[in-house]
């Protein structure tokens, strides 16, 4: 079944990725398509994207090091 492009900006861009590439214009919407696919089923929700990140900087930060946070030592802050 054909595809029929009727937006001429979309039809644009992909005679210029095609002309870049040097392949068809089918080519390169169908490379387009399965690059969007294979990211879509392989990705990872930005979600579990942020939680990553969090971990990556509480573990590059060693949260774990260094005094508790506890009253006195925020007591100790405010002393003159």
């Amino acid at each position: 079944m054909p595809l029929y492009i009727k937006n001429d900006d979309i039809d644009k861009l992909a005679e210029k990725l095609a002309a870049s590439r040097k392949q068809s214009k089918t080519e390169v919407v169908r490379q387009a398509l399965l690059r969007e696919i294979e990211r879509e089923e392989a990705g990872v929700s930005l979600v579990e994207r942020g939680l990553a990140y969090g971990r990556a900087l509480r573990a590059r930060a060693g949260a774990d090091r260094g005094p508790p946070a506890d009253k006195a030592f925020i007591d100790s802050l405010y002393e003159e």
